[in-house]
């Protein structure tokens, strides 16, 4: 990721709705060196903060809707949590949450692309977003795999004014050319039932050590690590409870 810190109408911010949420920070904490801290108020109902050294990198929490899936879900900063939500509406997508205030720390709006796509915004306050990319443990990149990429970039370019980087074989978003994610058209090698979806990426030392150390944790590998032609190396990991996210080699950052 060409970003280093959160911008507007970028990715700021990514936490895990999870099941079992104690057994989730003894994964990451061994998979990625987190330290997790619980926010001790009954309001918060139990969210939980992953540091790397000081730095929040990233956020774990019960599921809090029956209906809530467990996955891992990206954030992106914008200036006007209201305004972004309208827009969102007259691009054809769907506000499921929001725009509502999370204590004095920001605003935070849960919604949908028109693919089906879920995806949060964030108006920071007090809490700007993770204090870190790019390094071992940290977030460094977001996919979008979707069945209607060509209503993707039509809608994300009118929410966010994001740039468009397209090649034959794969799309990448940016602010103003600084590449941050890309897009994957999901195809017959996605069951079905697969719904469409944001895919953090974080960044690891050694990828092929980190999925060696998530099986022995309990998680699955679904995409071996693999070296991308002209890209990172990289692999699509599932944890214990069936979120699923993906690694890079940190370094090979597009």
């Amino acid at each position: 990721m060409k970003l280093e810190k959160p911008v507007d109408g970028g990715p700021c911010w990514t936490e895990l709705g999870t099941s079992d949420l104690e057994a989730a920070k003894r994964f990451y904490a061994e998979l990625f060196g987190w330290r997790p801290e619980t926010d001790p108020r009954q309001e918060a109902g139990g969210y939980t903060v992953a540091h790397l050294g000081d730095a929040a990198v990233a956020a774990l929490s019960p599921l809090y809707q029956e209906s809530q899936p467990v996955a891992w879900n990206v954030s992106f900063a914008v200036p006007d949590a209201d305004a972004a939500a309208r827009k969102v509406t007259e691009a054809g997508g769907t506000v499921l949450v929001g725009p509502m205030d999370v204590f004095d720390v920001g605003r935070f709006t849960v919604a949908l692309d028109p693919g089906g796509a879920a995806f949060q915004m964030w108006r920071a306050r007090a809490f700007p977003g993770a204090g870190l990319f790019n390094a071992p443990g940290a977030l460094g990149w977001v996919e979008l795999m979707t069945r209607a990429p060509e209503r993707a970039v039509g809608f994300y370019t009118s929410v966010f004014g994001w740039s468009v980087n397209s090649s034959e074989h794969y799309t990448q978003w940016g602010i103003d050319g600084a590449d941050f994610g890309g897009m994957v058209m999901m195809d017959d090698r996605f069951p079905p039932e697969v719904p469409p979806h944001w895919l953090p990426y974080f960044a690891a030392a050694d990828v092929d050590a980190t999925a060696g150390v998530a099986v022995g944790a309990g998680g699955t590998v679904l995409m071996e690590p693999t070296s991308v032609p002209d890209g990172p190396r990289i692999a699509v990991l599932r944890d214990p409870q069936g979120a699923v996210f993906g690694v890079y080699r940190a370094g090979d950052e597009q």
